[in-house]
């Protein structure tokens, strides 16, 4: 991989590799944009086979939080961080744990403000308050707006309502079948939602575990991993790792609507965007659809009001029915419409933002 060549491209700021040697911390912070303010976004965890995996995986996360916040009115650009390592062995040791993330928190406190982080895939808001100890660039603490899942979650809902008025004329689940993949804290909250709307539902996990609970708690079936895009339902929601829709998978879809919290849907934006709109499936687009989190973490930012935050989140309802009714006005794929409305706001506030104040 060429990483200047694929910065240059998307228009990158920065890309940033720390390592501390005691605690065995490989982290990497990418700050896509801060044309609209600092750049937000969380920390994540994975076991990546390697390191140009993680480096395109954070590329990939950090842009689609600048196309996010902008979509969303936020004043926040687009950032990410991701650590290399294992999350089930880092759970285990409680001592290396802080140390872990208070390394971290040093090194983001370094970025002088240009980057502000918070929980993501398999952190906590625990990790977040070992962060604060080295810096006030962290977002989602515990005694503030907290864990961002739930609001995540809500908006993932919203979107899918959105998807359903258009498509079958009525908000309600009640009686659609919706595939569930990844039923991490986002997923399960939102079969929680999906299920008190009266939808059925079906769930995949690479846990068994977490699988289990959803099927108790909610009635769920279990779909096996290799049925999950062949699996006919009305609403397909992924909410695990990110490019599973793709040129392989598109054509095994048996949905009308997608719409997750998962970042990074698509595996390449114009080529699936375009497949999904040839083939008539409505595609929420998941910078929108999951933008519920940040929108929460930022109103902490502004000086947190849950009410005001939810009333917030709620608005990604209409912000989907809007990017579907261009959708189809224009006879373009829904993400290509999200996407203009994203670089639009960007580049008007960067000529805002080119109006010399004194500070």
């Amino acid at each position: 991989m060429k990483i200047f060549d694929y910065m240059a491209k998307y228009g990158y700021e920065q890309l940033v590799f720390f390592h501390d040697k005691a605690t065995d911390l490989k982290a990497i912070t990418c700050i896509h944009s801060t044309v609209l303010g600092p750049s937000l976004g969380g920390t994540r965890i994975l076991n990546y086979k390697d390191e140009d995996e993680a480096v395109l995986d954070v590329l990939r996360l950090a842009r689609g939080m600048t196309y996010k916040s902008a979509c969303a009115g936020l004043n926040l650009g687009g950032g990410k961080s991701v650590i290399l390592a294992d999350p089930t062995e880092l759970r285990k040791d409680g001592v290396r744990r802080e140390a872990f993330f208070r390394a971290f928190g040093r090194f983001v406190e370094g970025l002088n403000g240009r980057y502000l982080t918070a929980e993501d895939m398999n952190t906590t808001t625990r990790d977040m308050e070992y962060i604060s100890m080295e810096t006030n660039h962290v977002c989602g603490l515990e005694h503030k707006s907290g864990n961002p899942s739930p609001f995540t979650a809500l908006g993932v809902f919203k979107a899918i309502q959105a998807c359903c008025e258009n498509v079958y004329g009525t908000r309600s689940l009640e009686g659609r079948t919706v595939l569930v993949q990844g039923v991490g804290a986002v997923g399960h909250r939102l079969c929680e939602l999906l299920h008190e709307d009266g939808a059925k539902l079906l769930v995949n996990d690479i846990s068994d575990e977490r699988v289990s609970a959803v099927v108790t708690a909610f009635g769920a079936k279990a779909v096996a991993p290799d049925d999950v895009y062949n699996t006919e339902c009305d609403v397909f929601a992924p909410c695990a790792k990110g490019a599973g829709i793709n040129e392989i998978t598109i054509p095994l879809l048996k949905c009308k609507i997608i719409a997750g919290a998962a970042n990074n849907v698509l595996e390449d934006i114009p080529r699936d965007g375009q497949a999904l709109h040839d083939r008539g499936i409505v595609y929420a687009p998941d910078f929108v659809a999951n933008a519920g989190g940040v929108i929460n973490v930022y109103h902490e930012l502004q000086g947190y009001v849950e009410a005001t935050a939810v009333r917030s989140v709620e608005r990604i309802l209409p912000q989907v029915a809007e990017i579907i009714r261009i959708s189809k006005e224009k006879n373009i794929p829904t993400a290509l419409v999200a996407n203009q409305m994203a670089e639009a706001r960007i580049a008007a506030m960067r000529h805002v933002n080119s109006i010399y104040l004194k500070k």
